[in-house]
């Protein structure tokens, strides 16, 4: 093997915790993911679908009920309103769109770290 790619290696498996942790590490791996998805739940996810919801809810009362009683301007007001609630609400949803990949992301490294910690603790006990 290159040189290189060997002192790569050796500084990737040096960030890993030790074997002698592996039980701990995964309850603090699992904790870690629920409080991510919790996050952006209700960071990202619940906000948007909220002013989605009240995008549509106000677009649809403007429309309805309120819409003989207003003259154009109110009309194109409360429409514009809601135009720009419901484009706060995708861009929030873009946002938790990105948020989901990133943790998706962190769940499959954290997988992988499990298996290689694990992998090393039975080498290590096939070798004691």
């Amino acid at each position: 093997m290159d040189k290189r790619n060997e002192s790569m290696r050796e500084r990737l498996l040096a960030r890993l915790p030790q074997p002698e942790n592996l039980a701990a590490y995964r309850e603090e791996t699992a904790s870690l993911l629920a409080k991510h998805e919790k996050a952006i739940f209700w960071g990202e996810k619940f906000p948007a679908r909220v002013l989605m919801w009240l995008a549509v809810a106000v677009f649809m009362v403007v429309n309805s009920t309120w819409g003989p009683k207003l003259d154009t301007n109110g009309h194109i007001g409360f429409d514009a309103f809601a135009g720009v609630l419901f484009f706060a609400g995708a861009v929030n949803e873009l946002g938790y769109r990105i948020s989901r990949s990133k943790v998706d992301l962190l769940k499959e490294v954290k997988q992988v770290q499990l298996q290689v910690l694990e992998l090393q603790a039975s080498l290590r006990k096939t070798g004691e």
